[in-house]
């Protein structure tokens, strides 16, 4: 299997979209092309945080018991205080339309919150392939083409967003170098021991860098989540940023001491 290059019907879209194709040769070896500067997709350039959800508790949050959208990390966690539990990390999710409401799927509990989007269009979200971002009843974190959600079983937390920055080890091939596409981002990648990694890039990064860093950790699969509004709480790190106005929120807890 390995990626295609293909334009969208719909129109010119700002870079080039991709298309999953079955049935071609995986090449393998970095993608970062010459010219890649290595430093930019180096740790020391994000802040990242593992998490095993067979063992920590990894939910998404879009709105408090009567239906209020939570919007900021400050409130998540002033609210998951209200009900004796303390947020060890947090970051925002997929991205979101007008009003905070989640572009695209936003599963939480098994329910639909808001439905999978599959249709053509601008943006990063529409970079295709997109996908989806998913923790099953037992615990096991994944990241599937949004065409290929419908088949993963038992489901019970997911968040749609786009494009796959990687794809069985591979770098979206519409990243370039010196791409003067530059900004703050963040994302997820599945480690190969299965758990998931969670990075934010403390400064301005191409898509290309941002990619590779997920590529140099070993994920073979890895999903954009935004860029600029971007946000990450993680106190054990000494990095806290309780702001934000967004729609999904990832968060990690445990009970309050």
């Amino acid at each position: 299997m390995s990626w295609k290059l293909f334009r969208n019907s719909q129109g010119p879209q700002p870079g080039r979209l991709l298309q999953w194709v079955a049935g071609l040769g995986l090449l393998s070896g970095t993608q970062c092309g010459p010219g890649h500067a290595p430093a930019a997709s180096d740790p020391e350039h994000y802040v990242s945080y593992q998490v095993n959800p067979r063992r920590q508790t990894l939910r998404l949050y879009w709105q408090d018991e009567r239906g209020e959208k939570l919007r900021s990390i400050r409130r998540l966690r002033e609210w998951l205080a209200s009900r004796g539990q303390r947020l060890l990390f947090a970051t925002n999710g997929g991205m979101y339309k007008a009003g905070n409401v989640p572009l695209g799927l936003l599963l939480e509990q098994g329910v639909v919150r808001t439905p999978l989007d599959t249709t053509q269009g601008v943006g990063n979200f529409y970079l295709q392939p997109n996908g989806v971002f998913y923790l099953t009843a037992g615990g096991q974190p994944g990241i599937v083409l949004t065409a290929a959600f419908s088949r993963v079983p038992d489901v019970r937390y997911a968040t749609q967003s786009g494009p796959l920055l990687i794809l069985n080890g591979r770098v979206h091939p519409a990243f370039k170098p010196h791409s003067p596409n530059l900004h703050i981002r963040n994302g997820v990648g599945i480690l190969p021991n299965g758990n998931a990694l969670f990075a934010m890039s403390k400064e301005k990064v191409s898509f290309l860098d941002f990619a590779t860093y997920f590529q140099r950790q070993g994920c073979q699969t890895a999903l954009y989540l935004d860029g600029f509004v971007s946000r990450t709480y993680l106190p054990e790190q000494h990095w806290v940023q309780t702001d934000g106005d967004f729609g999904v929120i990832i968060g990690v807890t445990e009970p309050a001491r």
